[in-house]
């Protein structure tokens, strides 16, 4: 048998288990095919989050699915830098997805990025002098996020390094992170 007719047998039998292969192979070529545009456009193989809290409410909301280009791939505007000219998210500035405190295999923080200080300059007016330089966040929900991250436990009196910035918000997708969510995390 060619492999022109093997190919053909493949494609149109009735076999279950022929059947199952193909759907298998279908699957993972929709994977294989997203992920390489992921990685070509977003620069990260896996591009999405899902919105666990409601810290950025109104602007994403639980459940939400929101798409991130790499660091690597962009810059980081900030609150400050963006006002009245940069917007993302109904707000000025970028929103950045970051590890807290930097670490590894813990759920990344989606706030935004408001100012970036030095090491030494004060944190907020009042506030302490930076032990590092960094981004100062902050949630868009304005009842439960009053107060940067740095004043919090968020990232307490730590401002944001940038190689703790996995990437920045660019679009969101309602509602659909809700399936995300009702998978466990292992």
């Amino acid at each position: 048998m060619s492999l022109k007719e093997t190919f053909h047998a493949f494609k149109e039998s009735d076999n279950f288990f022929v059947s199952l292969a193909r759907d298998i192979i279908t699957v993972l070529l929709a994977v294989l095919i997203f992920a390489s545009f992921s990685q070509v456009v977003f620069g990260m193989w896996t591009p999405m989050v899902a919105v666990e809290s409601g810290s950025m409410e109104p602007h994403m909301n639980v459940g939400d699915i929101v798409f991130i280009q790499s660091i690597d791939r962009t810059q980081v505007i900030t609150y400050d830098e963006g006002a009245k000219k940069y917007s993302s998210f109904k707000n000025y500035g970028d929103v950045i997805l970051y590890k807290p405190y930097g670490q590894e295999g813990v759920t990344p923080i989606i706030h935004r990025a408001m100012y970036y200080v030095e090491e030494g300059e004060q944190m907020w007016e009042g506030g302490p002098a930076a032990p590092h330089p960094g981004y100062i966040t902050k949630g868009d929900n304005e009842i439960t996020n009053r107060y940067y991250d740095q004043q919090g436990q968020v990232s307490y009196l730590l401002p944001v390094k940038e190689e703790w910035v996995i990437g920045v918000a660019r679009y969101r997708i309602p509602y659909i992170g809700y399936l995300r969510l009702m998978i466990p995390s292992f």
